[in-house]
């Protein structure tokens, strides 16, 4: 009894850390595939992902475009030079598969952890009341959490996407493969198109100044549009 005891205690013990130890492992592997600094300002943008409003969707055009940022929490300030697109898409969507594996095996444990517990049940308590918060996902599934995490708004990232899977009653690996491919999928289209309109605002910048004109606006009539139904609900 106790030998079997002990064996579930190291099993569960190897899935809190083995998510660390393969962050840990990645992050080596990044400051030797690219320069000290280059990778010094990738752990920083990973940091920044973290905390809102910095989502993917400026994260990565910040390190794709080279630009300023300021770190919340450690009230950090750093200039960031052109980081090669690839890179900055996968780096980003590390920090969303990683954190979809630490759920997959220790969802319960994360809802008690300080800030991160009381977010988790707070949206699984809009989830449930809001019938139909997610219920578009509901019968797309795999496909729903892939366009959910893939799409670069605010609260769509991979541990909003963990929860919304149990929600809509998915298993549990098929919900992490799933943030996994519309995280990879999402950071890549931002991180290329981010260098595109670089591109082009070098050679023109007029044209790339109305490009960013026209996302503006499109994005504020969706935020209107957002705002609307949720308040006609209320």
């Amino acid at each position: 009894m106790k030998v079997v005891q002990g064996a579930k205690t190291s099993v569960k013990l190897a899935k809190f850390f083995l998510p660390f130890t393969i962050a840990g492992l990645v992050i080596l592997i990044l400051n030797l595939l690219v320069d000290t600094e280059s990778s010094g300002k990738l752990f920083f943008l990973m940091f920044a992902y973290f905390f809102p409003p910095l989502g993917k969707e400026s994260v990565i055009p910040i390190g794709v475009s080279g630009g300023e940022l300021n770190i919340p929490i450690i009230n950090q300030h750093i200039v960031v030079s052109a980081i090669n697109p690839l890179i900055m898409a996968l780096t980003i969507a590390f920090v969303d598969i990683i954190v979809a594996l630490f759920l997959l095996w220790n969802y319960d444990l994360a809802k008690k952890i300080p800030l991160v517990g009381k977010f988790m049940i707070k949206v699984e308590s809009i989830g449930k009341s809001s019938s139909d918060k997610y219920s578009w996902m509901k019968p797309l599934r795999f496909i729903g959490i892939v366009l959910f995490v893939m799409v670069p708004f605010q609260g769509s990232g991979g541990l909003v996407g963990s929860i919304v899977g149990r929600l809509i009653g998915m298993k549990p690996w098929n919900t992490f493969f799933a943030i996994s491919a519309g995280a990879i999928i999402g950071c890549l289209l931002i991180a290329y198109f981010a260098e595109a309109i670089l591109s082009v605002f070098i050679k023109n910048f007029l044209l790339g100044a109305l490009i960013i004109i026209i996302l503006l606006v499109i994005g504020i009539m969706v935020f209107m549009y957002k705002k609307g139904k949720n308040s006609n609900k209320s």
